[in-house]
C-alpha cells in the first residue's frame, strides 16, 4: 500500500529541518526497496495564521484525519498574536484531538560526540493526555482557571484507563529492549494522584514477570540520570514529569538536537522532535535535523516500514561517527549539508 503522510513545517527552524527529514526518509525508503510514501503538505503555525487566520486551520485537522500519520515541525506559539496564544497550541491540540496517548522519547548517545552520560540508551514513555498538563486534562477548555483575580488553579487528572494503557505500552517496549522498567512518580507527596499512577503501573507490570521493575521519585530520578543514566532502559511516567525528564535525557545524550519522539494512539501517529523552534537560529542553516529525521524514522517503524527506519538510523549514526556534525555536536555542517551526508550514507 502507499502511505499518505502529512508534512507540517511549523515555525522557526521547522521549515529547515522538516524538509530535510522528508528527503532523508525518502532515501531510506528507496534504500530499503519500499514503495515511496505520498507526502501531503499542510498549513500550520505562524504562516497559517497569515493565510488562514488560525495556527491550526480546520482543513489541516480534517486532512490529518484521513492520513496514516504526519511529521509536525516545532511551533513558536509564544510569539503568536494574543488571541492565538490563548488557544491550545498546535501540538497540544493534535495530541488531545487524536488521543495520541503514548509519547515515546528515546535518548541515545552518538559515538564520538560529547555526551554528558556516555553510553546512555533509554526511552522515556510519557502519558500524553492527562496528568499535570492542564491543557489536556479536560474534555473542553484547558483545565486552568482563576476563581478570583488573586487565585490561579490548574487541575491534574489521573484515570485508570489512561494509566493502564501507557503502562502496557511501556511494558511491551521494555520486553523488546533490556527488560528493565522504571516507574517515575512522586507518591511520597502526591499520594492520591501519582500514588495512583504508581499502583496501577505495578498492577500492569505484574502481567510481565520477565521484566525487572523498580520505581523512583521524580526528584531522585533526575539525580540518578545524571550520575548513572546508562543503568536505565525504559522509564514510564505522567505527562509533565515525562516532558521534563525527556528534555534532561536528550541533553545528557549530547544535545536536544538529537532527541526524537513519536506521539501515537492505536491507529495513528505524529512524529515530532522533542526540541523547540529555536527562533534565534532560524533561517541560518545551523539547526540540527537529527531529531526530526529520527522522529520520522520512528513513524516509519510504527507504520511497519522497519527496514527503512533501521537504515535511516544507521545512516544518521554513520554520518555522525564519520565526523559530519552540526554546531551543537561540535561540527561545522549546515542543516542541508548534514541531511545530504546522511542521504549519501544510504545510497
Amino acid at each position: 500500500m502507499t502511505y499518505r503522510l502529512g508534512v507540517l513545517d511549523g515555525d522557526g527552524i521547522g521549515p529547515e529541518i522538516v524538509p530535510a527529514a522528508v528527503r532523508v526518509l525518502d532515501a531510506g525508503l528507496a534504500a530499503a526497496g519500499a514503495d515511496p510514501v505520498e507526502w501531503v503538505p499542510l498549513p500550520v503555525g505562524a504562516a497559517a495564521i497569515e493565510t488562514h487566520g488560525n495556527a491550526l486551520p480546520d482543513v489541516t485537522v480534517e486532512t490529518l484525519d484521513k492520513l496514516d500519520g504526519w511529521l509536525l515541525g516545532p511551533h513558536d506559539s509564544a510569539s503568536y498574536p494574543a488571541e492565538h496564544r490563548a488557544r491550545l497550541n498546535p501540538s497540544g491540540f493534535l495530541r488531545k484531538h487524536f488521543d495520541l496517548f503514548a509519547n515515546i522519547r528515546p535518548a541515545r548517545a552518538f559515538e564520538g560526540t560529547p555526551a554528558l552520560v556516555p553510553g546512555l540508551d533509554l526511552v522515556v514513555v510519557r502519558e500524553n493526555t492527562e496528568g499535570f498538563y492542564a491543557d489536556r486534562s479536560t474534555y473542553r477548555g484547558t483545565g486552568e482557571f482563576m476563581p478570583t483575580k488573586d487565585v490561579a488553579i490548574a487541575m491534574g487528572i489521573f484515570t485508570r484507563p489512561a494509566i493502564e494503557r501507557i503502562a502496557r505500552q511501556a511494558c511491551e517496549l521494555a520486553l523488546r529492549r533490556s527488560r528493565h522498567l522504571t516507574i517515575v512518580h512522586k507518591a511520597n507527596v502526591l499520594r492520591t494522584t501519582t500514588g495512583f499512577f504508581l499502583e496501577i503501573c505495578r498492577e500492569v507490570a505484574a502481567d510481565y514477570p520477565q521484566l525487572d521493575v523498580d520505581d523512583f521519585h521524580i526528584d531522585a530520578m533526575t539525580v540518578h540520570l545524571v550520575r548513572r543514566g546508562a543503568d536505565f532502559d525504559v522509564l514510564v511516567t505522567e505527562n509533565m514529569f515525562g516532558d521534563i525528564l525527556s528534555d534532561l535525557t536528550g541533553e545528557l545524550a549530547g544535545s536536544l538536537g538529537i532527541a526524537p519522539s513519536i506521539n501515537a494512539s492505536y491507529d495513528r501517529a505524529m512524529a515530532q522532535a522533542a526540541h523547540g523552534s529555536a527562533p534565534d537560529i532560524a533561517g541560518r542553516g545551523l539547526a540540527n535535523p537529527t531529531a526530526m529525521i529520527a522522529s520520522g524514522a520512528m513513524l516509519l517503524d510504527w507504520l511497519g516500514l522497519s527496514e527503512a527506519a533501521g537504515l535511516v538510523n544507521q545512516g544518521l549514526r554513520a554520518t555522525v561517527a564519520d565526523g559530519t556534525r552540526t554546531a551543537d555536536l561540535g561540527g561545522t555542517a549546515s542543516t542541508s549539508e548534514f541531511a545530504e551526508a546522511v542521504i549519501g550514507a544510504l545510497t
